[in-house]
């Protein structure tokens, strides 16, 4: 009988306890704290799924499209590219200051999704196509067109992302689901785009296939299935955390420079922006011109190789929570570029033996992968952090502004990898017409894949180390941005 009393005794305490979390579980959400089901997750990171299979095709082949197929000069091409990313500095804070002061019908930033993704799609495929050939005003008109609105859906994108929650541990699987389902974009691209177009080749060819209609067939593809999976993450985001409307209306283009100046922490990834996506910049343009003249390989071991720049991400994106709680925010970057850096020096070794096996090649690839991979993938997490450092510094909460910010430095490290690789093989003398090249050339196009990447890593070690914001610190300043919004 005691123990019956017990019991019951027991039933209500427990009943407390459980109104107890759940009434703490309500007061954190209710601070901006939210949780997210795993298909807002999937959502969420389906739209740089979408981005990439245009952001990395571009990058990994729109250089050997315009030398190889479209019939332009490397210097001409670098040219353009310079061209392309100055203008999108200048864009890049008009687009934040606008999606920052605006709130369209179908949601502040998520809107941009639908808006822009249908002539981003339209300008993407128009880039691969080779009617007016060799004509550079063409190309100069579509390339610059297709980046400026890519500029349109990749600002807005970024600032959804601090929309969704505050809380650190939610951002960090949010990022880890979207640098997951970004590099499915990578393989995709990188191993399937040069299987695609061979498949829709007619003729049988040494190296990565030159037919103009299987490319344009190809890049009409991958625009589409990107401009679906963009629908897709509009319809599972709600955006909870924005800025109230009456600060919205005095967000001004000259608060991107007060922000940069203001705030530290985002002076420091900005500038790791630039170290890291001018090293996948540069690594990436040369990766078909090395399989292609370096290693003599077939579409399929392109298809391999390219393929190995983003499989590791399946492995790794999913620790990278635990990993960081394991090793910490700093440690797990230190980690990981080193990784990166001993991937780049194992592949300059096994490609200056005498007859280098592509397996070898492929190991270097992954390891190297690995550690780009995880500490650029990471990097995006960090941005929701000085979002809120700069609310609590400024008390405007200008996401939109600070994506534009980070986005000019990270197409400043785009505008110096698309000029130095172009420049390199101008240089070394490449030559498009055939597959043997001079061991000069072929030392430039290894000096693409794998020297001045590990140089531009280990700035980016560096740079990070400056980084002060701790996940207990960026925690406490939203709690009191919470307190003083109440």
């Amino acid at each position: 009988m005691a123990a019956g009393n017990k019991i019951i005794n027991f039933v209500p305490q427990f009943d407390k306890l459980i109104l107890k979390f759940n009434t703490m579980a309500t007061s954190e959400e209710s601070k901006g704290f939210y949780k997210l089901s795993w298909l807002q997750r999937i959502g969420f990171g389906s739209g740089d799924l979408a981005q990439n299979l245009i952001f990395q095709t571009t990058c990994m082949y729109l250089l050997f499209f315009y030398t190889d197929i479209y019939g332009l000069d490397a210097v001409d091409v670098s040219v353009m590219f310079t061209v392309g990313n100055i203008a999108n500095v200048i864009w890049d804070p008009i687009v934040g200051a606008l999606i920052d002061k605006h709130s369209p019908l179908l949601g502040k930033y998520r809107a941009y999704l639908v808006y822009v993704g249908i002539p981003l799609t339209g300008f993407a495929i128009l880039c691969f196509w080779n009617g007016f050939a060799p004509s550079l005003l063409y190309a100069y008109v579509t390339y610059i067109a297709m980046t400026l609105l890519y500029t349109f859906i990749n600002v807005p994108y970024g600032a959804l992302n601090s929309s969704l929650t505050r809380d650190t541990d939610e951002i960090t699987i949010l990022t880890s689901v979207r640098m997951f389902m970004a590099n499915c974009g990578g393989l995709a691209v990188g191993s399937g785009l040069p299987l695609l177009i061979a498949y829709f080749t007619s003729e049988e060819c040494e190296g990565l296939p030159k037919d103009p209609t299987a490319w344009f067939t190809t890049m009409t593809i991958y625009a589409l299935v990107g401009l679906a999976l963009l629908f897709f993450c509009f319809s599972q985001c709600k955006e909870r955390v924005v800025m109230d409307a009456s600060e919205a209306a005095n967000v001004k283009i000259s608060d991107l420079w007060m922000a940069f100046f203001t705030n530290r922490p985002l002076r420091v990834i900005a500038f790791f922006f630039i170290t890291a996506f001018a090293m996948m910049s540069i690594g990436n343009a040369a990766g078909a011109y090395f399989i292609n003249s370096n290693m003599h390989g077939s579409p399929d071991q392109l298809s391999i190789f390219m393929g190995l720049g983003s499989a590791p991400s399946f492995i790794f994106m999913p620790l990278v929570p635990i990993i960081k709680k394991l090793v910490g925010k700093k440690n797990m970057f230190y980690i990981f570029l080193s990784i990166a850096i001993i991937g780049m020096a194992f592949l300059y070794a096994v490609a200056k033996m005498e007859n280098p096996s592509m397996n070898l090649v492929y190991i270097a690839q992954f390891v190297k992968s690995t550690g780009v991979i995880v500490a650029t993938g990471y990097m995006w997490a960090l941005v929701p952090e000085v979002i809120s450092y700069g609310e609590y510094v400024s008390g405007k909460r200008i996401a939109g502004i600070v994506n534009a910010l980070t986005g000019i430095f990270f197409k400043a490290g785009m505008t110096l990898g698309s000029v130095v690789a172009p420049a390199i093989l101008a240089y070394v003398a490449y030559n498009p017409e055939v597959i043997d090249q001079t061991p000069e050339a072929e030392e430039g196009i290894l000096w693409l894949v794998c020297i001045i990447p590990a140089a531009l890593l280990l700035l980016a070690m560096f740079i990070i180390s400056k980084y002060e914001l701790t996940d207990e610190k960026i925690d406490q300043i939203n709690r009191e941005i919470e307190k003083r919004n109440a």
